[in-house]
């Protein structure tokens, strides 16, 4: 056993950074405020960059803007004045024969500077070239002199933490640097990473060419000088490509025993009668398309099957789940269960109600409301008919949840806009009945990467095509200068006997916010702009049958202009209206832009949307914006804001269940996701996978990892 080992053996990866040499008590309180605690931790808080610093350039070698070594001999030195400004600096002149190089410090003492840049010395620099003059120039680089007969070789070899190698730069906290962290990670890479065994298949390690974790860790922390150093920059160098794999592999692992579950337990094997479907689909006013009819086959085969379905339905705004939905449902209760549609709101869950209510009544089937505002002498009957089995379908918010609320035989939940509920609710749906089959939809699009991690257990269906007629949206940014235009646009339309939308972030002004309200903008537009035309105000703090009143006369064209905070997000289906004015639009995020955007465009006619920013938008806002004006594809926009904002802020991780990944990026790792999905569904249809002896540390390093976040059984 070498010292290393030796080492290694007396501590563990669970040893308190405060334990580790060279970790003082500030030090470690720095580290804590990372997030950092104990030994493991620190080794997966993997490098942000790398610096390559393997050899010393020649000037005239050197490229401009990425950070490199090269060496020179001061020709100048002195105090100057930028051009424009006139603030002081200092410049120093370097040059190797091959080409000449301007240092610059505009932060600085003069007499240190004085007395270390004495014209005739040799030094070597590390920073980032860049032009701006005649001189390309480098802004306060690192330097080191050289001693009287030291060469540029034996540097390289002096000092492995800083020349000759990939440097590591780490993400740190205030107060934290560099060189301090490159040190001690280099002692708990030499004394701790042989204490991380791999519990990944020998098989699958080499199917998909990984390293053992030791090595990958070590190497992800100081790469070998043969790594390419645009795979290093990429982050898909081999050791890193390990460490990705390793973590998306069991988390997968776990969402396929978690669908496994579902699929050995005993649903209902529905049958196809054709009772109610068939005369749906005569009374349909319009053609489903291939993409629904291609959705609806694989609800059709997991809703026949003698297992629970277990499905996510995704589709961009407009899509037509709704119908999906409803088809789905109508084979349910042809088999004399019944069906639960939850949704988020109640706008959103009487929307359901009122587009299902006049196709079931039609085929002669009950359906009720169920929602929080649902008066009491209403909910007593309500519950009773749904205890008894005469309630074919019930649609409402969470209140369907409630302990009270008692199903004679469910046999199908929906639930729409998933992303607003967690795991939770969509195990206590499933308890409402014996194993009945679950379909949960979203018209948030959500990026493949997202979807398999905070999703995976679910099989998934996207509707990738819109109904025939639909036009796309024509999408404006306009500035407070263009606010006019705007309206005689908005006019225009409402004179041709269309209708239209303003959307406002708030309810009403407060001190602390300067945003136009929903309530002054709807008075001021009622009275000064729009003052021929019909308008109406909705907002979520409206009672519910308020709400419903002015929907349906907006439905019905007797208001033409509907003044409203995002309750109009979802749901609404108004084909007529054909214009969107969205006030500080830089306020939303991209996802509600979409679905706000969504709700006109429903029609044959050209419809638009105007995104008026405010005058203090920031260069972010403005960049989500371009976003929309450029794409209208729900995926591409889903796309630009997992960029923007991470996984956790588009789902809203609380909610999601979305785990937080130590090493795997969502946006740049969605290919090693989808190979270690493949291999861990694989395995999982193992036979011996659930008690073979070849699987027992795979199926113990899963409990450790993902057992309680996945609800998992222990697997031992």
């Amino acid at each position: 056993m070498n010292a290393a080992s030796t080492r290694a053996a007396c501590h563990s990866l669970t040893t308190p950074l405060n334990r580790v040499r060279g970790v003082g008590p500030r030090l470690f309180e720095k580290l804590s405020r990372m997030g950092l605690s104990d030994v493991e931790s620190a080794l997966y808080h993997l490098p942000l960059r790398y610096e390559d610093r393997r050899q010393i350039l020649k000037i005239g070698q050197i490229r401009e803007q990425a950070v490199q070594v090269f060496s020179g001999t001061i020709i100048a030195a002195g105090e100057s004045q930028t051009a424009r400004q006139r603030k002081r600096l200092y410049e120093v002149v370097i040059s190797d024969g091959t080409g000449k190089l301007s240092l610059k410090w505009f932060h600085y003492r003069k007499p240190l500077m004085q007395q270390r840049f004495i014209v005739g010395r040799h030094l070597i620099a590390v920073g980032e070239p860049r032009r701006f003059g005649v001189l390309r120039e480098v802004h306060h680089p690192d330097i080191q002199f050289l001693q009287p007969g030291q060469s540029d070789a034996d540097v390289l070899v002096a000092d492995p933490l800083a020349y000759g190698c990939y440097l590591p730069v780490y993400a740190l906290t205030e107060g934290l640097h560099q060189k301090t962290v490159r040190k001690i990670w280099r002692h708990l890479v030499t004394d701790y990473a042989p204490l991380v065994s791999s519990s990944l298949p020998e098989a699958i390690c080499e199917r998909q060419g990984l390293l053992p974790l030791t090595q990958a860790l070590e190497q992800a922390h100081w790469p070998s000088a043969d790594t390419p150093y645009k795979k290093l920059e990429a982050g898909t160098d081999q050791a890193r490509r390990t460490l990705v794999f390793d973590e998306f592999f069991f988390l997968e692992l776990g969402l396929a025993l978690r669908r496994k579950g579902v699929t050995l337990e005993q649903g209902f094997a529905f049958t196809l009668a054709h009772r109610y479907t068939a005369p749906l689909a005569r009374m349909l006013p319009f053609q489903l398309t291939t993409a629904q009819r291609r959705v609806l086959g694989e609800i059709k085969r997991d809703m026949l099957s003698p297992h629970p379905m277990n499905r996510l339905l995704q589709g961009d705004v407009g899509s037509g789940k709704t119908v999906v939905a409803l088809m789905s449902a109508l084979i349910a209760i042809e088999n004399s269960t019944q069906v639960a549609v939850v949704a988020p709101t109640e706008i959103l869950a009487e929307q359901h109600f009122l587009q299902f209510q006049p196709w079931l009544e039609k085929l002669g089937l009950t359906v009720v409301y169920l929602a929080g505002s649902t008066p009491q002498k209403n909910r007593k009957s309500i519950l009773q008919g749904i205890a008894s089995g005469s309630v074919d379908m019930v649609v409402g918010t969470h209140a369907v949840l409630q302990e009270s609320v008692r199903f004679k035989q469910l046999g199908l939940g929906i639930i729409d806009e998933q992303h607003r509920f967690g795991v939770r609710q969509r195990a206590a749906l499933r308890n409402k009945g014996r194993h009945p089959d679950l379909l949960v939809m979203t018209a948030t699009p959500i990026p493949r990467s997202l979807a398999l991690t905070a999703y995976g257990d679910l099989a998934l269906s996207v509707i990738d095509e819109l109904p025939p007629g639909r036009t796309p949206v024509q999408t404006r940014m306009l500035g407070e200068e263009d606010r006019q235009k705007a309206y005689r646009q908005i006019k225009a339309e409402l004179a041709e006997g269309r209708q239209g939308y303003i959307v406002y972030p708030l309810v009403e002004e407060t001190e602390k916010n300067d945003l136009l309200a929903a309530s002054e903008g709807y008075d001021y537009l009622r009275r000064q702009i729009f003052s021929q035309f019909s308008l109406g105000l909705l907002h979520g703090r409206l009672k519910a049958d308020e709400k419903a009143r002015l929907m349906r006369e907006f439905k019905a064209g007797h208001i033409h202009l509907l003044v409203s905070t995002t309750v109009v997000e979802v749901g609404i289906d108004v084909p007529n209206a054909s214009v969107m004015m969205i006030e500080h639009a830089e306020r939303f995020g991209l996802a509600q832009l979409h679905q706000l955007r969504g709700r006109v465009g429903r029609g044959a006619t050209t419809s638009y949307c105007l995104l008026m920013r405010s005058e203090r938008c920031s260069d972010e806002g403005r960049k989500r914006l371009e976003v929309m004006v450029a794409h209208t594809d729900g995926f591409r926009i889903a796309e630009a804001d997992l960029a923007i904002r991470g996984p956790g802020e588009v789902l809203g991780t609380r909610q999601s269940g979305l785990p937080d990944f130590r090493v795997a990026n969502l946006l740049r790792d969605g290919r090693i996701l989808e190979q270690a999905r493949q291999e861990a569904f694989q395995l999982v249809d193992n036979p011996d996978f659930a008690h073979g002896k070849a699987y027992a540390e795979v199926r113990r390093e899963l409990t450790k990892r993902w057992g309680g976040r996945l609800e998992l059984a222990s697997l031992g």
